[in-house]
């Protein structure tokens, strides 16, 4: 072969592994300098994977962590998947991660892909997990994956992943989504815990769920649902708060007990809310064991054109690959561009 088709060969091999490997943000300075977080985007509706890189970004940037973002991929062409298929290739890079932040819906991902989130549960590694990670796998009874599964109803690990490593499994919708947002209201009695530090005036935009947190768990932000979309919208007087964000250990097979911070909220447009994002900040901080470092005015500004398109008239230009997301100036989707008036 001549040297001039083995280089173009040589060139398209090294720009498909390009392509194939996972988003990466390295930090440089910070106080989260040396910790590794892997974050895993993959659900149906809340725009996990405009969420996802966006904390990532804010936590590389500003303070210095270390961040792998994981998709759900579609095989055929590489672009980044909205909760289908169940395929979630890179999940090899927890073997070194200090903190795992899901957000995945209903996932049935391969045995060659959950073992290594099974590995890092078993050694007890830190853990968030936000919105439909409470049911964030589905398997099928015959799977030997299903004692993971959020229907999961056996006593030795009853309500699966969810319950189990969250505190809590799918429930149900808490009044009408995409009719009701939500206000979060800090516990008094937790004032001092350090995820809520500097924490304020905290709204998602998305509706409430139920949810019951296992015991042991210490309930940092009640969920007042709203009559309507905006942060100042009136109170729904006909539903009382419902724990909207906690934290727990829980007992790893290798004896290691392992921190945990849940919320069931966290959609992508959650995240522009300034006291939403300090509050999941703080909890990368506290979850990996740096809550002598969480400072009330630590730097959470949004990273990069961001643009959450569950709510509102925006629309994606098309579809990503996950490398279209690795200059902090990319934007956080392209977007159609608005028509002239």
């Amino acid at each position: 072969m001549r040297p001039l088709a083995l280089l173009c060969l040589s060139l398209l091999a090294l720009t498909a592994r390009a392509a194939d490997a996972p988003l990466t943000y390295v930090g440089t300075e910070g106080p989260g300098k040396g910790k590794k977080v892997v974050l895993i985007a993959n659900d149906h509706e809340y725009k996990s994977e405009e969420a996802l890189p966006q904390l990532a970004r804010i936590l590389a940037k500003h303070q210095g962590f270390s961040c792998t973002v994981l998709f759900g991929i579609e095989p055929k062409t590489g672009n980044i998947a909205l909760g289908s298929p169940s395929n979630i290739p890179g999940t090899e890079a927890l073997k070194d991660a200090n903190l795992l932040v899901i957000f995945t819906r209903f996932q049935a991902i391969p045995v060659e892909q959950m073992q290594p989130i099974l590995d890092y549960l078993n050694r007890g590694g830190a853990v968030i997990g936000l919105r439909t990670a409470t049911h964030g796998f589905r398997y099928a009874k015959e799977s030997p994956l299903y004692k993971y599964s959020f229907d999961y109803k056996g006593d030795d690990f009853k309500g699966g992943f969810g319950r189990q490593i969250l505190g809590e499994t799918w429930v149900g919708h808490y009044g009408p989504n995409h009719k009701s947002s939500t206000r979060l209201d800090l516990v008094p009695a937790q004032a001092e815990h350090p995820v809520l530090r500097g924490v304020k005036d905290v709204w998602a935009e998305i509706g409430a769920y139920n949810a019951s947190p296992i015991e042991g768990s210490t309930i940092l932000a009640m969920a007042q649902p709203l009559t309507g979309m905006k942060p100042d919208s009136p109170t729904d007087a006909t539903k009382k708060p419902m724990p909207g964000a906690w934290v727990r250990t829980y007992k790893s097979t290798s004896g290691k007990e392992g921190r945990v911070f849940a919320s069931t909220y966290g959609a992508s447009g959650d995240l522009a809310n300034d006291g939403f994002r300090r509050l999941l900040v703080n909890a990368c901080f506290w979850t990996t064991g740096l809550e002598a470092a969480i400072k009330p005015d630590l730097k959470i500004d949004l990273v990069g054109p961001y643009n959450p398109t569950w709510l509102g008239t925006l629309k994606r230009a098309g579809a990503a690959k996950p490398q279209d997301l690795a200059d902090y100036a990319s934007p956080i989707f392209p977007v159609v561009p608005a028509k002239a008036k």
